[in-house]
């Protein structure tokens, strides 16, 4: 169906998706003194682990035979294969080429996983007009990062400029 056979108001959905991964937070570009100081005990050298929760939101207008917006077993299929598949009882440091030069913080592992979701994006959900819109990843009970992901022509993922809002609580 096409997009412009949708009508009818703007609709989001959220899946969640959980995943085992660790990290250590450690950039080659400060002293080991330093790492210790702004990544305290996540600076572990031999890492630990957390169990992800990311929520993968989706907007757009339903398609009016369905009445879905997107069909969900096709949404879990994606993020399993595009994602899940990559980070679950991984160690990111290593298992991710992406933190070969970034610190594999919550905030660049959200903007991570919305790149590699938005470049798949159009392979699986090419004839839909439902697009990716935000990936939140909880850490902890009180981090949760979200990245915002840019619509066609707006920049953003292309440059690698992405909004990051994290809601870190009693740190």
């Amino acid at each position: 169906m096409k997009a412009a056979d949708r009508t009818g108001p703007l609709v989001r959905v959220a899946r969640r998706y959980r995943f085992s991964a660790s990290h250590r937070l450690h950039t080659e570009l400060l002293p080991a003194e330093r790492n210790r100081e702004v990544f305290g005990k996540c600076n572990n050298p031999h890492g630990h682990g957390h169990d992800y929760v990311m929520d993968v939101i989706v907007e757009g207008r339903l398609d009016p035979s369905t009445g879905r917006l997107v069909p969900l077993d096709l949404l879990d299929d994606f993020v399993r294969r595009v994602w899940l598949s990559q980070v679950d009882r991984r160690n990111l440091n290593l298992d991710l080429a992406e933190f070969a030069a970034l610190v594999p913080t919550t905030e660049n592992l959200a903007a991570v996983a919305a790149r590699r979701l938005q470049e798949a994006w159009p392979h699986w959900f090419g004839g839909s007009e439902a697009r990716l819109e935000r990936i939140r990843i909880r850490e902890t009970r009180n981090n949760i990062f979200e990245v915002m992901v840019p619509q066609a022509g707006q920049g953003g993922m292309e440059t690698h400029e992405v909004i990051v809002e994290s809601r870190r609580q009693g740190a």
